[in-house]
């Protein structure tokens, strides 16, 4: 899933959605909204992490999984969860207001992606050398928003050697947000900013070996966020869905971060309550 920039650059417009009812939340199964092009995250091949999770979920809940596909733009959630096709998002901002967010299952970083044979060791987004590589990074939304990598160069006056690459790309094509990570593979850039899962998992699957570093000394930057934990998103009001879903993410932390790692995602620790859970 999107959101503005200034607040999240991976996911994919979720934006003005407009409530509904719908019916019970299990009845006819897990009822799963997700987009059927957009790796790591899902595709209608079921090949992403949130369609693998999804299946560990349905199995938990003794249900099967059934899907309504909706690419991840503008009216993404008004067209299937508001409108009552699905139940779940598989990935959303944790906390976020247009949804009943569950508790996060995982939190992540933007990173750096670069080749390693260029032995740049990138991790700043103050390093002196970002004036002069050639730097990619996502353009988010239909009005292409910077994220907040982008956002960072720009305050410190790097601009002129950033070049944007739409997050949502020709959906022609197989997995379009890997459009940037295949620009540092060929040598067009020279490293990329890129939200953790997709820089990771792009990454991970390189014919040409890549080096994935979360970006770190960003908190001048501040009120940028760098970091995002996510959850699962239900309808306002779904209660009953959502602490279903609480008790499988409790009882199955181990086995999401084992999923998550086979997808190269970078993992960032998330903070325990003073309940002993996780925020």
């Amino acid at each position: 899933m999107r959101l503005p920039s200034n607040r999240l650059g991976f996911t994919l417009g979720l934006l003005l959605a407009f409530a509904t009812t719908a019916a019970p939340a299990t009845e006819g199964g897990l009822r799963v909204c997700a987009d059927p092009n957009n790796l790591p995250f899902s595709n209608s091949a079921e090949a992403g992490f949130e369609n693998r999770l999804a299946a560990m979920v349905a199995e938990h809940l003794g249900l099967q999984v059934s899907y309504t596909w909706w690419a991840q733009r503008r009216g993404f959630l008004r067209n299937t969860l508001k409108a009552g096709r699905c139940d779940v998002v598989m990935g959303v901002p944790s906390g976020y207001d247009l949804v009943e967010t569950t508790r996060p299952y995982y939190r992540s970083s933007y990173v750096f992606v670069t080749r390693q044979d260029q032995h740049l060791d990138l991790s700043s987004l103050l390093d002196p050398r970002l004036h002069h590589l050639a730097i990619g990074v996502h353009l988010i939304g239909d009005d292409g928003n910077n994220p907040p990598p982008a956002q960072a160069l720009g305050d410190q006056g790097i601009v002129d050697n950033v070049r944007g690459y739409s997050i949502y790309g020709d959906y022609r094509q197989a997995d379009p947000p890997g459009r940037l990570i295949e620009a540092v593979e060929s040598g067009s850039l020279d490293v990329a900013a890129a939200w953790g899962p997709l820089g990771g998992y792009f990454a991970q699957r390189s014919p040409v070996p890549l080096t994935v570093t979360p970006i770190r000394d960003y908190e001048r930057f501040a009120p940028q966020q760098f970091q995002f934990a996510i959850a699962m998103g239900v309808r306002k009001g779904d209660h009953a869905l959502r602490d279903r879903l609480n008790a499988f993410i409790d009882e199955h932390r181990s086995e999401i971060n084992a999923l998550l790692r086979s997808y190269g995602v970078p993992l960032v620790e998330l903070p325990v309550t003073a309940s002993g859970g996780h925020e």
